[in-house]
Protein backbone atom coordinates (compact mmCIF):
# COMPACT_ATOMS: atom_id res chain seq x y z
CA UNK A 1 0.00 0.00 0.00
CA UNK A 2 2.87 2.60 0.97
CA UNK A 3 4.61 1.63 -2.39
CA UNK A 4 1.36 2.47 -4.44
CA UNK A 5 0.93 5.67 -2.61
CA UNK A 6 4.96 6.51 -3.48
CA UNK A 7 4.10 5.50 -7.19
CA UNK A 8 0.92 7.53 -7.14
CA UNK A 9 2.85 10.44 -5.56
CA UNK A 10 5.49 10.24 -8.59
CA UNK A 11 3.15 10.07 -11.23
CA UNK A 12 1.15 13.10 -10.28
CA UNK A 13 4.39 15.17 -9.47
CA UNK A 14 5.59 14.06 -13.16
CA UNK A 15 2.32 15.04 -14.31
CA UNK A 16 2.50 18.61 -12.73
CA UNK A 17 6.06 19.55 -13.85
CA UNK A 18 4.91 18.06 -17.46
CA UNK A 19 2.41 20.84 -17.81
CA UNK A 20 4.89 23.57 -18.41
CA UNK A 21 6.66 21.72 -20.79
CA UNK A 22 6.32 23.83 -24.58
CA UNK A 23 4.80 21.48 -26.98
CA UNK A 24 5.76 21.26 -30.21
CA UNK A 25 3.65 19.94 -33.32
CA UNK A 26 3.48 20.42 -36.78
CA UNK A 27 0.75 22.72 -38.06
CA UNK A 28 -1.68 22.39 -41.14
CA UNK A 29 -3.49 24.58 -42.71
CA UNK A 30 -5.51 26.04 -46.12
CA UNK A 31 -5.48 29.90 -44.80
CA UNK A 32 -9.17 30.47 -46.32
CA UNK A 33 -9.69 33.26 -44.75
CA UNK A 34 -6.81 35.79 -45.85
CA UNK A 35 -6.75 39.49 -47.16
CA UNK A 36 -3.88 40.57 -48.63
CA UNK A 37 -1.52 42.54 -46.98
CA UNK A 38 1.69 41.45 -44.86
CA UNK A 39 3.77 43.35 -41.47
CA UNK A 40 5.50 41.80 -38.64
CA UNK A 41 6.86 43.01 -35.25
CA UNK A 42 9.64 42.01 -32.94
CA UNK A 43 8.99 42.73 -29.90
CA UNK A 44 11.36 44.48 -28.10
CA UNK A 45 12.10 44.46 -23.80
CA UNK A 46 10.70 44.73 -20.60
CA UNK A 47 9.03 43.18 -17.92
CA UNK A 48 8.01 39.91 -15.52
CA UNK A 49 8.33 36.14 -15.79
CA UNK A 50 10.79 34.76 -18.89
CA UNK A 51 9.56 31.89 -21.68
CA UNK A 52 12.22 29.60 -22.17
CA UNK A 53 15.17 27.88 -20.31
CA UNK A 54 18.55 30.46 -19.90
CA UNK A 55 19.92 28.45 -22.59
CA UNK A 56 17.02 28.99 -24.98
CA UNK A 57 16.67 32.75 -23.65
CA UNK A 58 20.90 33.20 -24.48
CA UNK A 59 20.37 31.41 -28.13
CA UNK A 60 18.09 33.70 -29.27
CA UNK A 61 20.97 36.43 -29.97
CA UNK A 62 18.70 39.33 -29.22
CA UNK A 63 17.24 41.30 -26.70
CA UNK A 64 14.64 39.94 -24.46
CA UNK A 65 11.16 41.15 -24.87
CA UNK A 66 7.86 41.67 -22.62
CA UNK A 67 4.46 40.75 -23.48
CA UNK A 68 2.30 43.93 -22.22
CA UNK A 69 -1.48 43.89 -21.16
CA UNK A 70 -2.98 47.00 -22.92
CA UNK A 71 -6.10 48.50 -22.51
CA UNK A 72 -8.10 49.70 -25.61
CA UNK A 73 -11.51 51.61 -24.75
CA UNK A 74 -13.78 49.95 -27.15
CA UNK A 75 -12.07 45.82 -26.63
CA UNK A 76 -10.88 46.17 -23.18
CA UNK A 77 -7.56 44.64 -22.40
CA UNK A 78 -5.93 42.51 -24.80
CA UNK A 79 -2.37 41.01 -24.81
CA UNK A 80 0.30 42.84 -27.13
CA UNK A 81 4.03 42.33 -27.59
CA UNK A 82 6.86 44.60 -26.35
CA UNK A 83 6.41 47.38 -28.84
CA UNK A 84 2.85 47.35 -27.96
CA UNK A 85 1.20 45.39 -31.20
CA UNK A 86 -1.96 43.42 -30.86
CA UNK A 87 -2.00 40.02 -30.83
CA UNK A 88 -4.58 37.50 -31.81
CA UNK A 89 -6.05 33.74 -32.31
CA UNK A 90 -7.96 31.99 -35.23
CA UNK A 91 -11.37 30.77 -33.82
CA UNK A 92 -9.94 27.85 -36.74
CA UNK A 93 -7.47 27.06 -35.26
CA UNK A 94 -6.88 24.17 -33.11
CA UNK A 95 -4.96 23.75 -29.87
CA UNK A 96 -1.38 23.05 -31.33
CA UNK A 97 -2.28 23.52 -34.79
CA UNK A 98 -2.18 26.47 -36.88
CA UNK A 99 -4.62 26.47 -39.81
CA UNK A 100 -3.71 29.48 -41.33
CA UNK A 101 -1.47 29.12 -44.04
CA UNK A 102 -0.29 30.33 -47.51
CA UNK A 103 -2.23 33.80 -48.41
CA UNK A 104 -4.11 33.99 -44.91
CA UNK A 105 -0.58 34.70 -42.88
CA UNK A 106 -0.08 37.39 -45.51
CA UNK A 107 -2.25 39.23 -43.66
CA UNK A 108 -1.70 37.45 -40.21
CA UNK A 109 2.03 36.82 -39.72
CA UNK A 110 2.68 34.43 -36.92
CA UNK A 111 4.20 35.44 -33.51
CA UNK A 112 7.30 33.63 -33.39
CA UNK A 113 9.83 35.35 -30.44
CA UNK A 114 10.35 32.82 -27.73
CA UNK A 115 12.24 34.88 -25.62
CA UNK A 116 9.85 37.23 -23.39
CA UNK A 117 8.33 37.84 -20.08
CA UNK A 118 4.71 37.33 -19.69
CA UNK A 119 2.54 40.40 -17.71
CA UNK A 120 0.56 39.72 -14.23
CA UNK A 121 -2.38 38.12 -14.68
CA UNK A 122 -0.75 35.18 -17.31
CA UNK A 123 0.96 32.05 -16.77
CA UNK A 124 4.30 31.65 -18.68
CA UNK A 125 3.33 27.59 -18.47
CA UNK A 126 0.44 28.68 -20.69
CA UNK A 127 3.03 29.90 -23.51
CA UNK A 128 4.66 27.45 -25.56
CA UNK A 129 5.42 26.94 -29.49
CA UNK A 130 4.24 25.15 -31.83
CA UNK A 131 6.53 24.16 -35.51
CA UNK A 132 4.79 25.51 -38.49
CA UNK A 133 4.49 22.59 -41.38
CA UNK A 134 4.56 25.27 -43.74
CA UNK A 135 8.00 27.14 -43.21
CA UNK A 136 9.20 25.03 -39.98
CA UNK A 137 9.56 28.18 -37.99
CA UNK A 138 7.86 27.63 -34.50
CA UNK A 139 5.37 29.68 -33.59
CA UNK A 140 4.25 31.15 -30.31
CA UNK A 141 0.81 29.22 -28.72
CA UNK A 142 -1.12 30.57 -25.71
CA UNK A 143 -3.03 27.76 -24.13
CA UNK A 144 -2.36 25.90 -27.12
CA UNK A 145 -3.66 28.13 -29.49
CA UNK A 146 -1.23 30.29 -31.96
CA UNK A 147 -0.99 33.63 -31.49
CA UNK A 148 -0.65 35.98 -34.71
CA UNK A 149 -0.09 39.62 -35.41
CA UNK A 150 -2.98 41.45 -37.94
CA UNK A 151 -1.47 43.18 -40.75
CA UNK A 152 -3.36 45.90 -40.58
CA UNK A 153 -2.04 47.15 -37.37
CA UNK A 154 0.55 49.36 -37.67
CA UNK A 155 0.88 51.42 -34.70
CA UNK A 156 0.71 50.91 -30.78
CA UNK A 157 -2.43 50.33 -29.82
CA UNK A 158 -3.71 49.35 -33.05
CA UNK A 159 -6.69 46.75 -32.76
CA UNK A 160 -8.08 46.57 -36.52
CA UNK A 161 -8.11 42.72 -36.59
CA UNK A 162 -10.55 42.39 -33.41
CA UNK A 163 -13.72 40.17 -34.50
CA UNK A 164 -12.10 40.05 -38.99
CA UNK A 165 -14.48 37.83 -40.56
CA UNK A 166 -16.06 36.52 -37.24
CA UNK A 167 -12.83 34.29 -36.43
CA UNK A 168 -9.72 36.54 -35.31
CA UNK A 169 -10.17 37.80 -32.02
CA UNK A 170 -7.35 39.32 -29.81
CA UNK A 171 -6.36 37.52 -26.30
CA UNK A 172 -6.43 38.42 -22.72
CA UNK A 173 -6.57 37.02 -19.93
CA UNK A 174 -10.13 35.56 -19.73
CA UNK A 175 -9.64 34.42 -23.55
CA UNK A 176 -11.49 30.57 -23.39
CA UNK A 177 -10.84 29.75 -27.25
CA UNK A 178 -14.78 28.91 -27.57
Amino acid sequence: MKRAMIILALFVSAMLLGACGSAKKESTGNGEDALQENTASEPGTDHAEKIGSPEENSDMGGESGSLQLLEDDKVGEYLADSKGMALYYFTKDEPETSNCSGECLDNWPPFTEKDFDVPAGFDKCDFGTITREDTDAEQVTYKGYPLYYFAKDQNKGDVNGQGVKDVWYLINKDTDFK
